[in-house]
């Protein structure tokens, strides 16, 4: 099934790719030069004041990674179901180096999707998001439509089943705690109802997204997960690097607290220093703050026993 997802999405921008090619009557080192002749294929701000900057997206970048994938039960289980240590890090590595192509194949696609429109004298649309959907279901032919509908569900679709069936699952046994209460018959059913019932939130979720979201769904995705992954990172961190134990019932506190400040902290960067904008590297803030609140809430009887 993932290969197949990956499949259908690597060949709706294969062939966008080529096709936005044979229209602009570009070569393979045409297109290198169209893409680098372009405002939208530069990658390097030094500008240390901006979100956009390099070391700052470097790093959070990195932090990202660790938070949505490294400790993501779902994004790390085909390497836990590696036969060894040594094969499970062979494939993240593999994968990396993979995943490096497919970023600039995106990206390469991004620049001649732009191209393509202001060669045709096509107008843009207000989000940048609904540029490529518009130009395959409009522009392109309709074999290029059906790739890119097999490609867009493909991409949606690796997430959207994961997501609800880790939801599913959690809360059937984390909230329901079916497992002690029902029989094997009565779970069946109530997984269902579960089930169905996260997949009408998620589709509300998503329209509600779209109409009040004025961003590009991926700058709103790092800026959400710099709020919600922050958490996770601090008591990862906080479990790695100490053997303090700390009182469990103050932790959804100051899981909640973190964000909160780190919230009003980006809101008010600007003006408390000098003109400073955060980036995406809010997540290590909010990190930093639970982190520090973990400290706090310490249990230092525990600590003195041991």
């Amino acid at each position: 099934t993932d290969t197949l997802q990956t499949l259908f999405m690597l060949m709706a921008v294969v062939i966008s790719i080529y096709l936005i090619k044979e229209d602009l009557s570009l070569t393979f080192s045409g297109v290198v030069d169209t893409v680098k002749a372009s405002p939208y294929s530069k990658m390097f701000y030094w500008d240390w004041m901006t979100g956009k900057n390099f070391f700052k997206q470097f790093f959070s970048g990195a932090f990202i990674a660790i938070v949505m994938t490294g400790l993501d039960q779902d994004m790390m289980q085909k390497n836990l179901t590696c036969k060894s240590l040594p094969e499970a890090q062979k494939n993240m590595f593999s994968f990396s180096i993979v995943l490096v192509f497919v970023n600039l194949l995106f990206l390469v696609l991004g620049v001649l999707l732009y191209a393509y429109a202001g060669n045709n004298g096509i107008a843009l649309p207000e989000r940048s998001d609904d540029l490529y959907p518009m130009l395959a279901l409009n522009n392109f032919s309709l074999y290029a439509g059906i790739v890119f509908l097999l490609g867009i569900t493909a991409a949606a679709y690796s997430s959207a089943d994961s997501a609800l069936t880790g939801l599913t699952t959690s809360f059937c046994v984390d909230i329901l705690n079916f497992n002690k209460r029902e029989s094997e018959e009565g779970k069946r059913g109530t997984r269902v109802k579960v089930h169905i019932a996260f997949s009408v939130i998620l589709y509300v979720v998503i329209l509600v997204f779209y109409f009040i979201n004025d961003d590009s769904v991926i700058n709103s995705v790092f800026k959400a997960a710099g709020y919600t992954y922050g958490p996770l990172l601090g008591l990862y961190s906080f479990g790695l690097f100490t053997k303090w134990q700390v009182k469990d019932s103050y932790v959804p506190f100051v899981c909640v607290i973190a964000p909160i400040l780190s919230y009003i902290i980006n809101i008010n960067s600007e003006a408390l220093l000098g003109g400073y904008r955060f980036g995406f590297e809010i997540l290590m803030v909010n990190g930093l703050l639970t982190f520090v609140g973990l400290l706090i809430i310490r249990d230092k009887k525990a600590i003195l026993a041991s």
